[in-house]
């Protein structure tokens, strides 16, 4: 029998919260701003949602559209304040122009956490390199997971990178869990899991009413029922 999957949601507020976590999600992703693909929350927000559910929350760190880290003393301040707002794990991804990752920025940033979990997020896929980013990364600490779609068009087009990172295991670069997310919909759980993955994360798809409507209780429990099933 497979091991349960994460399965991660994207909320705005702390309704969005309360209902992900009725539905059956492990985690919650915390971001404002979807029209800019998901910005760094306030603290005020972080702090109102962390008081509404008890289940993990990973809080976005990123100031603006694109994958560039912009100000990064900024950074590490707005690091802070989440922390004493009650975040303790994060969201983060920086890219150059060339598309390397930005390993100063990620460096200084991770060096604010001070040891808290955190997943680099979908810059891998617009990365020049993934197995040369994965390799890069792979010492820093508190870095356990990769938001990915396998491609940057989303997953339809990135399963068979996913399923190929899957299976290199444990490898250097490659002792993260995969989450995938992206334009992820429910017919590809069953190749996803049957090749190993048991991370999910989900946006759009909790969300019967588009972004201006809430996540949807009954959408988390229909992905929760499917994670759960038999692994195919």
């Amino acid at each position: 029998m497979s091991k349960r999957a994460v399965l991660e949601v994207i909320a705005l507020d702390a309704e969005d919260a309360v209902a992900a976590q009725a539905g059956g999600a492990d985690r919650l992703e915390l971001v404002t701003e979807m029209a800019a693909d998901g910005l760094t929350p306030s603290p005020a927000t972080v702090a109102r949602i962390r008081a509404a559910v008890d289940i993990d929350l990973r809080v976005m760190l990123r100031l603006a559209d694109g994958f560039a880290a912009g100000d990064v003393q900024r950074l590490v301040r707005v690091a802070g304040e989440l922390r004493a707002a009650g975040a303790d794990q994060f969201v983060l991804g920086f890219l150059d122009a060339d598309g390397t990752v930005d390993l100063a920025a990620v460096e200084q940033v991770v060096a604010a956490l001070d040891g808290c979990p955190w997943t680099f997020h979908r810059a891998i896929d617009r990365a020049a390199d993934r197995h040369a980013l994965r390799k890069q990364l792979a010492d820093l600490p508190g870095l356990d997971t990769y938001l990915t779609a396998g491609s940057a068009t989303g997953v339809d087009a990135g399963l068979p990178t996913l399923v190929a990172e899957a299976g290199h295991g444990g490898e250097p670069g490659y002792g993260q869990r995969i989450l995938v997310g992206g334009g992820l919909r429910l017919e590809h759980v069953p190749k996803l899991r049957s090749a190993g993955i048991d991370g999910f994360h989900i946006g759009g798809a909790a969300r019967p009413e588009g972004w201006r409507g809430p996540v949807s209780v009954e959408a988390v429990a229909e992905w929760r029922a499917t994670l759960d099933g038999p692994a195919a």
